[in-house]
């Protein structure tokens, strides 16, 4: 290993070491680690740019903006309180009703919004049943993480997959949502055993649940007939954009500037609603990954995964799912995608072969449902334990984990299933 690709993997390591301790802010981490590579010369600043992914950092920037000037019509609490009234009140059919609507918009939204827009009614319908909110914030949170895998824009790691792959909206659809459908319902199976008796009250409660009227939550129709149509045009957008070659960045930044020139809105108004700590953090741990890549250290890796797999496509699936899952239920899977991408490129380039799809549909499933197995594995688990904490309510680490990792579990075994019945 040359001094160069020795001082990459000492960037590499120690910043993955103090984003797991969380006791520098991860983006500061990321910054910090992006200047060492250009300071210590193993890439020059116009390198270091040329290696941001700014396709995945386009979309993130244009989804942002559209939920933000979103979320002020009031149209998320509208499915929240509809969604109880629809299943007549009774808890654990609310429990299901509520994850299954925050699986559907994570989907389509990042899952962290999704569960800042769910979190308060959900609390507010909790405490007109007059029972605990934990079954439902466990569901909603695991739900989150589920939906967000069924597609390219509903959680990072498949942003980050497409927009280096080439893959396109309706690709992750027609090859993930199966498997995601099959999970979601078998959690909510899981959890309505599991909280059988926590969710049971008093009639008289369901009907308080059933006087709340959702119509009220609607506080600007005109701008929700707005951003209805746009958030309408920009999916459709990610549906076609690979025949009308077009990068998803493009759809969702022509999405968010449609509904900033519809809305009148004022850009830095809008532009509050952008996590630019994400954005940067992002941009921070592409330079880290591209040192690694330009050193040769990941061509390393790929060389020494494929003495142990060779060019068999099912055991590097296999291996893939189960690293993913297993690594992101205790580290953020973000910086873990962001290293296995090239990773698997190489993988490919030096063993052979041919079709990588199987590859990417493994470290998509376990990347993105692992961050359920652990309260540190996924953002939106530290976002509700928070939400919860500032209410009263504490959602530990081990409370967690005891219910949502033998959860994850589940869900890879079902993933692995599937992968090796339609891919493998």
């Amino acid at each position: 290993m040359t001094t160069q690709a020795s001082i990459a993997t000492a960037i590499f390591l120690a910043a993955y070491a103090l984003i797991v301790a969380e006791k520098i802010h991860r983006t500061v981490v990321a910054l910090i680690g992006a200047v060492l590579v250009i300071v210590t010369g193993i890439l020059a600043q116009e390198a270091a740019i040329e290696v941001v992914d700014f396709n995945t950092i386009g979309l993130l920037i244009g989804m942002m903006v559209i939920v933000g000037i979103t979320r002020h019509t009031g149209v998320f609490e509208y499915l929240a309180i509809w969604s109880a009234k629809l299943v007549k009140g009774d808890p654990a059919w609310i429990m299901v009703s509520l994850a299954t609507v925050t699986a559907g918009l994570s989907a389509l939204l990042d899952n962290v919004t999704t569960v800042l827009l769910i979190v308060p009614v959900t609390f507010s319908i909790a405490e007109r049943l007059r029972i605990s909110p934990l079954p439902f914030l466990m569901a909603e949170v695991l739900a989150s993480n589920i939906g967000g895998t069924a597609t390219l824009i509903g959680d990072p790691p498949n942003i980050m997959i497409g927009s280096a792959t080439g893959l396109g909206f309706m690709d992750f659809v027609i090859a993930l949502t199966p498997a995601i459908i099959i999970i979601h319902i078998l959690t909510m199976g899981w959890f309505r055993i599991l909280y059988k008796q926590s969710l049971c009250c008093d009639p008289q409660w369901q009907a308080a649940v059933l006087a709340m009227d959702e119509r009220e939550q609607i506080k600007d129709a005109a701008l929700l007939k707005k951003c209805l149509f746009v958030i309408g045009l920009t999916i459709l957008g990610f549906v076609l954009h690979q025949a009308l070659h077009l990068e998803s960045a493009t759809v969702a930044i022509a999405g968010a500037a449609l509904l900033l020139l519809l809305t009148r809105m004022e850009p830095d108004h809008a532009f509050e609603a952008v996590e630019w700590g994400v954005i940067f953090f992002f941009v921070g741990l592409f330079v880290i990954v591209g040192a690694l890549e330009h050193t040769g250290v990941i061509e390393m890796v790929a060389k020494a995964a494929l003495s142990v797999t060779g060019s068999n496509i099912p055991l590097a699936g296999s291996l893939i799912l189960w690293l993913s899952a297993i690594a992101s239920a205790f580290v953020d899977n973000i910086p873990f995608t962001a290293t296995m991408i090239p990773l698997i490129q190489d993988m490919g380039r030096l063993g052979g072969i041919a079709d990588l799809n199987p590859l990417w549909w493994s470290l998509s499933l376990g990347a993105c449902l692992g961050g359920n197995g652990t309260l540190i594995g996924a953002s939106a688990n530290i976002v509700v334990a928070s939400m919860a904490e500032k209410r009263g309510l504490s959602i530990g680490f081990l409370g967690f984990t005891k219910i949502a990792f033998p959860m994850m579990i589940m869900s890879i075994i079902v993933s692995h299933i599937y992968l090796w019945l339609r891919f493998f």
